[in-house]
């Protein structure tokens, strides 16, 4: 039953985020990925510091692990994605990390930023031949870990695993959006952009799979994944999602997008006090 829980949860999550993404991207309704970037943000760390957290720690004094050593993995974890951040951008270069920030710049304010997009897109266009295959790569990567730290989750508690599973996909929409932009400017093909990106996201389940069989063997450490688990969600909200919100708004922008942040945090709160019922 928990391995058909992770299957469904890193399917809705992996597949579920590339057809929203889908529907904000090709519908022209990219105004509102700003507010889902807010809402992402706000769930990330609402899930990270009221429910894996937590979790981890009450399941480290049934396994005899310190406070001290969770706090180790948690500072671990922060660097690890941090090198592996930066890894990716030295990699990928102009042909992911510029085409992938300019995607969000093009998906968070269309009007203000489509000329410049399309100034870059047309100075770049031999990156964008590997570019595309780039922004696959890396997605999948992504989606491999994202499965093993919801099948994580799952294993700890199904409550937290639905959390977990909505939490990634709700952070997964907005850079997939952007990654749609690369890939239409890649493939020229609106479809196969959105099948190859779903495959991509098809991946997440692999990792679902892989995770429930490492975390089965090695359950004693589950406060460990749950916390690294955690030290990503953190990473993203803080890293990625937060300095995209940092510019100068209106205050009637900077309202919406203060409610949207707290109605991220809402959302897992009320996902749990449901969860629990």
């Amino acid at each position: 039953m928990t391995l058909i829980s992770i299957l469904v949860g890193t399917l809705v999550a992996g597949m579920g985020s590339v057809w929203l993404a889908a529907l904000l991207a090709y519908a022209l309704l990219s105004r509102f990925t700003q507010h889902l970037l807010s809402l992402a943000a706000g769930a990330l760390l609402a899930t990270a510091f009221t429910r894996l957290l937590p979790e981890a720690f009450e399941l480290s004094v049934e396994a005899g692990v310190s406070a001290h050593a969770l706090f180790v993995a948690l500072l671990v974890g922060l660097v690890f994605f941090f090198l592996l951040d930066k890894a990716e951008l030295w990699h990928h270069g102009h042909e992911h990390g510029q085409d992938h920030a300019h995607g969000h710049a093009h998906e968070h304010d269309h009007s203000e930023h489509v000329h410049h997009t399309h100034d870059h897109h047309h100075g770049h266009s031999h990156s964008h031949q590997s570019g595309g295959w780039a922004v696959l790569l890396g997605d999948s990567v992504h989606a491999f870990g994202d499965g093993i730290l919801i099948a994580a989750a799952f294993v700890a508690d199904p409550r937290l695993g639905i959390a977990a599973a909505l939490a990634v996909m709700a952070h997964e929409v907005p850079h997939h959006v952007g990654d749609l932009v690369v890939l239409r400017q890649t493939l020229n093909d609106p479809r196969a952009a959105l099948f190859k990106l779903t495959l991509a996201g098809g991946v997440t389940a692999i990792g679902g799979v892989m995770g429930y069989l490492l975390v089965g063997a090695l359950h004693e450490y589950l406060p460990f994944f749950l916390v690294v688990a955690a030290s990503s969600f953190i990473y993203v909200a803080l890293a990625d999602l937060i300095p995209q919100l940092q510019k100068r708004l209106s205050p009637k922008e900077t309202a919406a997008q203060v409610t949207w942040l707290f109605a991220g945090i809402a959302l897992v709160a009320a996902l749990g006090e449901w969860a629990q019922h």
